[in-house]
């Protein structure tokens, strides 16, 4: 015998509503449509299913509540056949800081490599993308690892990026083709956005700590352009950017490499290891391929992800 799971739904819908007009306002359907498809289960089935009342109702006979767990498992599996195959073909979801910062680059250089269809999905990093690689509302996430994760994430290192100082055409750094660490001892970075708590804070901390550079987090923060405006009008202050940041052009801003050693900012690719969207793979042996380790000799990062990226 083959049922019909449309009128299986209609018969779970009319015994969870326990009326047929109720019924068919959920399902979308005429009252009429919805009579049928019972009346067509009952005849498949040679049994009769619901008791009809106009003063109570409709109540279930004693094979309709025997048939009913059965009924629900059916219209479970075929939802989840139906998902699942959604899911292959819905975009890989990844969740990145910000479209100008390196991560997006990433995920654009893994899409143009392979063709495979991926929605850009914005956070405030690490602590947006745990709860929702956790819960699946998004497939993959681009950040930088502090704390403990859920067990149920996994995460591979990624990218190394560079960090370039950024500073006023009057600093007296100004002209140089490279800064070295050393010379930026006892200097004072300007980052009012370097928010508490964040992996980015924490990362910049570890650089004062290590370094002797100084990180100045006052604020309020009124965006890059801001930041920019304020660097070009100092002569001692300055600030970090990433290598691929991509940083709006401003004339009394210059970007210099940051050198002996490199401070390179560590991107981890997080994901669910219970996650079935089938592009995952591609997406972890892509980051795989394309990631250099870290050179100690001539890169730095914190202590805390020396172990993750060498």
């Amino acid at each position: 015998m083959e049922l019909d799971l449309g009128a299986v739904r209609a018969f779970v819908t009319v015994a969870d509503e326990r009326h047929f007009g109720e019924a068919a306002t959920r399902l979308g359907l005429s009252q009429q449509a919805v009579s049928k498809r019972i009346a067509r289960l009952e005849d498949d089935l040679a049994t009769t299913l619901l008791h009809r009342s106009r003063s109570s109702g409709t109540s279930l006979t004693s094979d309709g509540d025997a048939f009913l767990p059965h009924a629900r498992a059916l219209l479970t599996v075929a939802d989840q056949a139906v998902a699942a195959l959604r899911a292959r073909r819905r975009p890989l979801r990844i969740d990145v800081l910000g479209t100008w910062l390196a991560s997006t680059e990433l995920v654009r250089e893994f899409y143009q490599s392979t063709g495979v269809e991926v929605e850009i999905v914005t956070s405030q990093g690490l602590r947006d993308a745990r709860p929702a690689l956790a819960d699946r509302s998004v497939d993959a996430a681009f950040a930088r690892v502090i704390g403990t994760l859920d067990e149920s994430i996994a995460h591979h290192p990624a990218y190394l990026e560079p960090l370039h100082l950024l500073v006023g055409r009057r600093h007296p750094l100004a002209r140089r083709r490279s800064v070295t660490v050393a010379e930026l001892v006892g200097g004072t970075a300007w980052m009012p956005d370097n928010q508490p708590g964040s992996e980015w804070a924490d990362y910049y901390e570890a650089l004062e700590e290590e370094l002797g550079i100084r990180i100045d987090t006052t604020g309020p923060h009124f965006g890059f352009d801001h930041l920019l405006e304020e660097l070009g009008r100092s002569t001692d202050w300055f600030s970090f950017a990433a290598e691929r940041m991509r940083v709006p052009w401003y004339p009394d801003v210059v970007q210099i490499p940051i050198v002996q050693p490199i401070p390179v900012y560590p991107w981890s690719l997080l994901l669910n290891r219970h996650h079935p969207h089938p592009a995952l793979p591609r997406l972890v042996r892509h980051v795989a391929e394309n990631f250099t380790p870290l050179d100690p000799a001539r890169q730095w990062v914190p202590p805390a992800d020396r172990a993750s990226f060498g």
